[in-house]
């Protein structure tokens, strides 16, 4: 991005804090980060590395990288998917990201950009100064502001050295500033001279890799990360890991590095990390992906691994894949996992005094003690080892209007100890019949006992039962237990919007997750969680994901999500087109 990048005024506010939360939880950080780079890139072809690209020149302290393709059918198979209502909104990125970046400086893209940059191009954020300190210090001066800030690495391969290097050496006039020449560590730097925040750089290493970045002590630092091996490439398990998500022809590849980013939110004066929250997450190093396009939607391989000076391991157990085959071919959700009481040491671990968990380990357990005189950990988990599943069941798999809609949510878990398990469901029955008054009746259900649990106003609330002796089975809501007794011949792995969104690999595995987003949207209430929600969910079909432990330091997943697809999908405005808020 050379002369583009290097030529582009960006105004920055000096007392501007580091934008770590906005870059992580913003949901559209990938595609919009990646918009820049369908202006800037031309061609693609294969890339014979197994890493990312530009992974020995980012710093190895980099807080996030994303690397994007080049091709330009690919991106606009991407404007393919979804609704009129997100391609408008992508296509509005795209076009004030490209009026940004280059026509308002001067440039074109097939002219200026295509006949000299590369595969693809990655871009990284490189943490703020104040990760590295315990307390953050206040700032007083442009340098302190320049330093304290987030800043920015672009790494563009050369596929033409003498086009790139010539454009380098005569970049267009600045609107304001000037041009100066420096070098360091031997290294040639263009650098634009303004007002702060706005001293783009640019260095040409070896001749195949263009360095933009907007701070002058960041092109410091890949230089130095580049001579002195100091790179992500070289970063705790980075190498090991990152070529498990390898795949043909990706749109996207992408790195967080987990212990800075929880320094940063341990800086944060809103919402500090306490301590030892910050220890547990060190335990962490990485976690990385890679975003293909399908002709159905978009799959993304994922790998996250623990630090390799940490003392936790991950315990080889791949043992899930069965709960599908025993749910109805309606099911709307299943979530399975293949160990339920090692999931629930796993979070205990990682959530224990962390904030930011959905709900704490000892309220959990204080309140199924208070309700049901239970004990979580010796009267349930205790023999709860094997393979379980949550999923939710309509009464119907025929369409019927909203207000008929009901649903059973359904629990199922593979028992190691059926007489222990039969106590404490005893045990359960009698708190229900004379804590809450309810009705509890054993039955049968195409000849199996089960035992149901009537209301005081005579309502079924709940049956439990057991299926093939070792499967333990809680039905509440909706009275479905006819649709997993006997076993469904037509059942959910059997579907094919099953088959074609939940991923065959990794196998073994130990959870599968897919919902039928279609007709969840459309059948439920669903809490807003993000932003724009509702024009996402109202572009997918549906979502699927297999995972797996990799080895004793690293988990894999492989996530299916399934995309409606635009009608008669427009192109892009050309430049100058009001910014691209009408899409013609």
């Amino acid at each position: 991005m050379a002369p583009p990048l290097v030529s582009v005024p960006m105004k920055k506010n000096k007392n501007k804090k580091p934008s770590l939360v906005l870059t992580l939880s913003a949901a559209g950080l990938l595609i919009g980060a990646g918009s820049v780079a369908y202006w800037l890139l031309s061609q693609r072809q294969l890339s014979s590395s197994d890493l990312l690209v530009g992974a020995n020149i980012i710093p190895g302290d980099a807080l996030f990288a994303v690397s994007l393709t080049t091709d330009t059918q690919q991106w606009q198979q991407l404007r393919q998917f979804g609704t009129r209502e997100t391609q408008v909104e992508l296509d509005k990125n795209l076009v004030e990201l490209r009026d940004r970046f280059l026509t308002n400086n001067g440039y074109d893209f097939q002219k200026d950009i295509a006949p000299w940059v590369g595969n693809d191009v990655t871009i990284a954020f490189l943490a703020p100064d104040t990760a590295s300190k315990p307390v953050p210090k206040p700032v007083t001066t442009n340098e302190d502001a320049a330093n304290d800030q987030q800043s920015m690495v672009m790494v563009l391969p050369v596929k033409n050295p003498e086009i790139a290097k010539s454009i380098l050496a005569q970049p267009k006039t600045l609107k304001q500033g000037k041009w100066i020449d420096r070098t360091y560590e031997g290294i040639a730097i263009k650098q634009n001279q303004g007002q702060a925040g706005e001293n783009f750089s640019a260095a040409l290493l070896d001749g195949r890799f263009l360095v933009i970045t907007d701070n002058p002590k960041a092109t410091e630092r890949a230089i130095d990360a580049y001579k002195k091996k100091t790179s992500l490439a070289t970063t705790g398990g980075f190498a090991e890991n990152f070529p498990k998500i390898g795949n043909y022809q990706p749109f996207a590849q992408f790195y967080i590095n987990v212990p800075t980013a929880a320094k940063i939110a341990a800086a944060s004066p809103n919402r500090p990390l306490p301590a030892q929250v910050l220890a547990q997450l060190q335990n962490n190093q990485g976690l990385a992906g890679t975003m293909t396009l399908e002709p159905e939607g978009i799959r993304f391989k994922g790998v996250s691994w623990l630090n390799p000076n940490s003392q936790r391991v991950l315990a080889v157990e791949n043992k899930a894949g069965e709960m599908q085959s025993r749910l109805p071919a309606e099911t709307l959700m299943m979530l399975s996992g293949g160990n339920l009481q090692r999931l629930w040491g796993d979070y205990v671990l990682t959530s224990q005094g962390n904030p930011l968990s959905p709900i704490a380990p000892e309220q959990l357990r204080g309140g199924i003690k208070s309700l049901t005189n239970l004990d979580l950990d010796k009267d349930l988990l205790s023999w709860m080892k094997g393979e379980f599943s949550l999923s939710v069941i309509p009464t119907t798999s025929k369409q019927g209007s909203p207000d008929d809609f009901r649903a059973g949510l359904v629990f199922m878990v593979q028992g190691s100890n059926r007489q222990s398990a039969e106590a404490s469901i005893k045990q359960l029955d009698d708190v229900m019949r004379n804590q809450y008054q309810f009705q509890i009746q054993p039955a049968k259900v195409a000849d199996q006992p089960v035992v149901n649990w009537f209301s005081p106003y005579g309502t079924l609330t709940a049956t439990h039962g057991w299926l093939d002796g070792d499967v333990a089975f809680l039905v509440v809501g909706a009275p479905i237990t006819d649709k997993i007794i006997p076993k469904p011949n037509n059942t959910l792995a059997s579907t094919i919007p099953f088959q074609q969104t939940v991923p065959t690999e990794p196998n073994p595995t130990n959870g599968q997750f897919f919902v039928d987003v279609e007709r969840i949207v459309k059948n439920f209430p669903l809490p807003t969680l993000i932003p724009n929600q509702q024009t996402l969910l109202n572009a997918t079909r549906s979502i699927g994901m297999t995972s797996a432990v990799s080895d004793s330091r690293s988990n894999i997943y492989d996530i299916f999500i399934g995309l409606k697809k635009v009608t008669n999908s427009t192109a892009l405005p050309s430049p100058g087109s009001n910014k691209g808020n009408s899409i013609r």
